[in-house]
């Protein structure tokens, strides 16, 4: 063990070079809270919005003050070991000091954390960490891939077309749909970055006069752009939660979104700076409902190849023959953890506090390093 009196040392990463930076530093704030110090030995690490690592100071925001995001600033400069016989970091004060980890926890979301780069550092650098890997992280990410393995593994989904950035064109020609492909898709559409969280870069169109700005917006945020058809039905989430002895995942009790009067849709303000909606943890469903979504949350979990946990959004609604259907919308691989985030809600509903949560994915991340070395070690190859 690395860390001081038998304890587990466990960084937590947050913060980062996407948008979705403040929204990280929230998740961690929370998970930095939920960690027992009698247990582990914490190293906060943050990553400034240009991609400098630093142990953060311990007067360091890490919540929504008045409207107010915060935002990783000042520290210790720190760079992540790449020798795996290193297994940690590096301080750059010129002190020389090397920290030993044994596990980290990366609470990053979007790009540069939750789109397998980071998740690729960790392998390379050989140090165990919560969460999906390189393939199932850098797919659940990119919005079309998700959509293509889901089809795949029989999982229905939204009409949706994909748009790339080849030439410039894509954030300036009206006509980058054809007439046929908007009359398949129909009002509204959601214009939506295909690598991008949090409801960021996200354009609800109701109008095709909107749509030439509603591609700009989005591929001011990524080059590649989703346009799917809107979905009716309501909004339920599920999160899946891996076993720490291996076998199949667990699901959660569901969750529904309900918007309040006079807001269009679930965006960024919606989710974190405004009072817009009510959250039924549990889901006011019935057995038979509750039972499908658990069991598409686990398909999708184990499609997208997950580890650790994931959060899988739903839409419950009437299909064009009548039959209930049930719709993914998105596979979150890093699910928020602010004190309002659906995924700690959704587990604390179904007996799972956050402290036990937190601890049961620590404990997977480690099992799944021991059972990379000895195989046998896999209980669900039993």
């Amino acid at each position: 063990m690395s860390g001081q009196a038998g304890k587990r040392r466990i960084a937590v990463v947050f913060g980062g070079r996407s948008a979705e930076h403040p929204i990280s530093c929230v998740s961690a704030g929370a998970v930095l809270a939920a960690l027992d110090p009698d247990r582990y030995d914490v190293v906060p690490v943050g990553i400034t919005r240009d991609g400098g690592w630093v142990l953060t100071d311990p007067g360091q925001r890490l919540a929504i003050v008045d409207g107010e995001l915060p935002e990783v600033a000042g520290g210790t400069p720190v760079t992540l070991v790449g020798d795996p016989s290193g297994r940690g970091l590096q301080r750059l004060d010129g002190t020389g000091e090397r920290i030993a980890l044994d596990v980290v926890f990366p609470v990053l979301h979007g790009a540069y954390g939750e789109d397998g780069t980071i998740q690729g550092l960790l392998e390379m650098s050989g140090i165990p960490y919560v969460g999906s890997g390189v393939f199932a992280s850098a797919a659940s990410m990119d919005k079309e891939f998700t959509k293509k393995l889901l089809t795949a593994a029989g999982l229905s989904q939204g009409d949706h077309v994909v748009l790339r950035d080849d030439s410039g064109a894509l954030s300036a020609d009206p006509d980058v749909l054809d007439a046929a492909t908007r009359e398949r898709l129909g009002l509204p559409v959601f214009v939506k970055p295909s690598r991008a969280g949090s409801s960021i870069g996200i354009t609800k169109v109701t109008d095709w006069v909107q749509f030439p700005e509603a591609v700009a917006t989005a591929a001011a945020v990524d080059a590649k752009v989703v346009v799917e058809a809107a979905v009716p039905g309501r909004e339920v989430e599920c999160g899946v939660l891996a076993r720490p002895g291996g076998g199949l995942p667990q699901a959660s009790l569901p969750a529904e979104i309900r918007l309040h009067p006079g807001t269009d849709w679930y965006d960024f303000a919606a989710k974190y700076l405004d009072d817009a909606a009510d959250f039924d943890v549990p889901a006011d469903l019935t057995p038979e409902q509750t039972r499908a979504v658990q069991e598409a949350a686990c398909r999708a979990y184990l499609a997208m190849d997950c580890r650790g946990l994931a959060r899988v959004d739903f839409f419950l609604g009437t299909g064009p023959d009548g039959a209930e259907r049930l719709v993914v919308n998105e596979v979150n691989t890093m699910p928020g953890f602010t004190p309002i985030s659906m995924y700690p809600r959704m587990w604390a509903a179904s007996g799972v506090d956050f402290t036990t949560l937190v601890d049961r994915l620590v404990e997977v991340a480690l099992t799944d390093a021991r059972t990379a070395t000895d195989p046998a070690l896999d209980g669900s190859r039993a």
